[in-house]
């Protein structure tokens, strides 16, 4: 096992190399002059080359790239022009919170859809499986920016029964309970695609699993039907119902940008959308490395855990 997680970390270096080549080559090719945006009224001829020289904006393309390259190997992504602050720290900062919403999204995905694939599955073509699938694929239908401003608009507005945006109360205690409230509608408009996507597939996986000749010898032997579907048919489902898991990982972590302007959250989707608008290079470059970096690593944990499901996957 450890031989295939450093194969894994190994294979990993190439992805996040490109990665960083592709963020600092798109940055690069925004039109508009980053001094120009950063002095703004005060952006004379003078002024501007000035700023050029002192960020380094002035030297040639590859020099920059390899310049900045190195410093982000060492753990300095550099000074934000705007906030004026270490890149790493505002993150890490913003981080936190985009990590709870996705993560609490990514939850409810998984547990949800699973939940949802199975009962599918278990009642195929019945009134049970019918109903899910309509309700998954009107899910899957309805972008996650449109139901967040819906909820708002319905359970925010006119029901008053969540905050209207925010990650804490402007105004009072700082507690589980403040979080959960202003939480609950975010991450619910974050989970629904995801959660359509995960339980039409783990329909398929358990269709196919229920069809294999020792679910039926299982069934023979007076297996309960729950003990059959729960505990033999999901697990072996599981082996392919994982990688979808990471899949959505990216979806809700990407997601969360949309969300997170939409319900005013202070995460790092928020803080790259302001970062653009200021052309705040270098922010908007070490934030997109570092979401990209925290889910090849989390693709990583997924293949590590279906192997220890299916050992073949090793080899």
């Amino acid at each position: 096992m450890g031989r295939y997680i450093v194969k894994r970390l190994i294979s990993a270096i190439p992805v996040l190399f490109g990665i960083t080549l592709i963020v600092f080559l798109i940055m690069a090719m925004i039109p508009g002059d980053p001094a120009t945006a950063i002095l703004g009224s005060y952006a004379t001829p003078e002024n501007v080359a000035k700023l050029n020289r002192d960020l380094g904006l002035d030297a040639p393309l590859w020099q920059r790239y390899f310049i900045w390259l190195g410093n982000m190997l060492t753990g300095d992504f550099g000074q934000s022009f705007a906030l004026n602050r270490p890149v790493l720290d505002e993150v890490l900062e913003r981080f936190q919170a985009t990590l709870i919403l996705a993560g609490t999204a990514f939850v409810l995905c998984s547990v949800f859809g699973i939940i949802a694939g199975v009962i599918s599955a278990a009642n195929q073509y019945g009134f049970a499986d019918k109903a899910i699938t309509f309700v998954v694929l009107l899910g899957i239908s309805i972008p996650s920016f449109f139901l967040g401003m819906m909820m708002i608009l319905w359970f925010s507005v006119n029901l008053r029964w969540f905050p209207v945006s925010g990650m804490w109360p402007i105004y009072g205690d700082r507690d589980l309970g403040a979080l959960l409230s202003h939480l609950t509608l975010p991450a619910i408009a974050l989970a629904v695609v995801a959660t359509g996507v995960v339980a039409r597939l783990s329909r398929s996986a358990m269709l196919e699993v229920l069809r294999q000749d020792y679910i039926r010898t299982a069934r023979a032997k007076g297996v309960h039907e729950r003990g059959v579907i729960w505990r033999h048919a999901l697990r072996a489902a599981m082996v392919s119902i994982i990688p979808v898991l990471g899949i959505q990982a990216g979806f809700v972590l990407s997601g969360a940008v949309y969300i997170e302007i939409v319900f005013q959250w202070p995460g790092v989707g928020r803080m790259l959308v302001d970062a653009i608008l200021t052309r705040d290079i270098l922010l908007v470059q070490g934030g997109v490395v570092f979401v990209a970096a925290c889910y090849v690593l989390f693709n990583i944990a997924v293949d590590v855990a279906q192997s220890l499901l299916d050992p073949r996957i090793k080899t």
